[in-house]
């Protein structure tokens, strides 16, 4: 009897734990063979589905930034919250989010530094990656001048200012070990205070 092999879900399988693979063994030292043997399957089977290591590393990442975007938007359709409170909940989770996957952040750093040296633009992949979150910080604020709840300032300054804090937090969590979200948060909330009318 033929065994039935749902691919999507094996795929999605092989995006999850090698996203331990990665996190455990660097960047560097991730090798086709590790993830296959994480996975239970054979390098062979692994080629199925991925032509490379670095293909199943941004994949692994695209997936974890989907599941984040998609708790974004879940939020944002909320209606029942003020504008001010979707966005100090959208800047939470993400915080959140990067805190729970840290040593992905440490992973990834390495990542973009091996690329950088190779000569790649960093800067444009990063931002391909992260034009979901701010067109999602981008709505909120706009609705929130709509909605009369913050001042009638520039969407963009206000955007690249959220954003800049965001980076600010995951480079102190990666690089300077800096864990506490709380006084971040407070810090994060006396700067969108400057935002409201």
């Amino acid at each position: 009897m033929a065994i039935v092999v749902e691919h999507e879900k094996r795929k999605q399988e092989i995006l999850e734990k090698s996203l331990d693979v990665f996190v455990e063994e660097g960047y560097e030292d991730a090798t086709f063979q590790k993830i296959a043997d994480r996975c239970g399957i054979t390098r062979t089977t692994l080629y199925i589905y991925f032509h490379n290591k670095r293909e199943i590393f941004l994949c692994s990442i695209k997936q974890l930034l989907s599941n984040l975007e998609v708790s974004l938007l879940e939020l944002v359709a909320d209606d029942s919250e003020s504008a001010k409170e979707k966005l100090k909940k959208t800047i939470t989770l993400v915080l959140e989010e990067c805190l729970a996957n840290k040593k992905l952040f440490n992973v990834l750093l390495e990542y973009l530094l091996q690329l950088k040296k190779s000569g790649v633009d960093t800067n444009t992949r990063v931002l391909r990656r992260v034009i979901k979150l701010r067109h999602i910080l981008s709505s909120i604020i706009i609705k929130g001048i709509q909605s009369n709840e913050f001042k009638n300032l520039n969407v963009h300054e206000i955007n690249d200012v959220i954003y800049a804090l965001i980076e600010t937090y995951i480079f102190r969590m990666t690089l300077l070990n800096q864990d506490d979200l709380t006084e971040y948060l407070n810090t994060i909330n006396l700067t969108l205070e400057k935002f409201c009318k």
